[in-house]
């Protein structure tokens, strides 16, 4: 198979930033809320857009958008329905990888450790401040699920408006992850493709900072 010799010559110079050694924070997280701070200010579109990327006991990956909603040291977490295919993924095999692009920025933080849930009282609290509609939709959806039609979806929203008028609890098989990190890779785009890649690795309670070649 030929290569298309246009797509193949869509190029972008990178030339905003700099990544070195000697200016970055030595504990990931805090480099991460670094950049997330400056992200904030510089108005980045969808700064909480993530590629979330899981892999199942046959050992197929397979990726799609969440949005991050916290972090700490303990790690990212996003929210899902644990039905779905990332659910039963990351239940059978707890490992994940976590992709930000900023492109307003030109930085792309890759994130790689172990997924686990968040205790039911933290997923009751954000599932109690989503919007009325999103909380229905999210009781309403058997995700991932083949279903009959857009219109059937519909009206199982309709019933359930009418049913939950007043008050809806999380259902049990929709809450929140964690990802706790062991590796994570700052990625600057620099001139020349020669980038910038810091890969900080967890080991113990401390942080190794390694260049990678771009």
């Amino acid at each position: 198979m030929a290569f298309n010799s246009e797509i193949a010559g869509i190029r972008k110079e990178y030339s905003s930033h700099s990544l070195l050694e000697e200016s970055v924070e030595k504990d990931a997280i805090k480099q991460f809320s670094s950049w997330w701070e400056e992200a904030l200010r510089s108005q980045v579109d969808e700064i909480n857009a993530m590629t979330l990327a899981t892999c199942s006991l046959a050992s197929k990956p397979s990726a799609r958008i969440v949005l991050l909603k916290g972090f700490s040291q303990e790690g990212f977490i996003f929210f899902t329905n644990y039905h779905s295919k990332k659910g039963i993924e990351l239940m059978q095999n707890p490992n994940a990888c976590l992709v930000f692009f900023w492109k307003e920025l030109e930085r792309q933080v890759r994130i790689e450790g172990t997924v686990k849930k968040i205790s039911e009282q933290e997923s009751d609290e954000y599932f109690n401040i989503r919007p009325f509609q999103s909380r229905i939709s999210a009781f309403s959806s058997p995700q991932s699920q083949v279903i009959e039609s857009r219109e059937a979806l519909e009206n199982m929203v309709e019933q359930n408006k009418k049913i939950y008028a007043t008050e809806i609890r999380r259902p049990p098989h929709w809450g929140g992850f964690v990802v706790n990190p062991e590796l994570i890779e700052f990625w600057q785009g620099r001139p020349n493709r020669l980038h910038d890649r810091l890969l900080y690795t967890r080991q113990d309670n401390n942080w190794i900072i390694e260049r990678l070649a771009p």
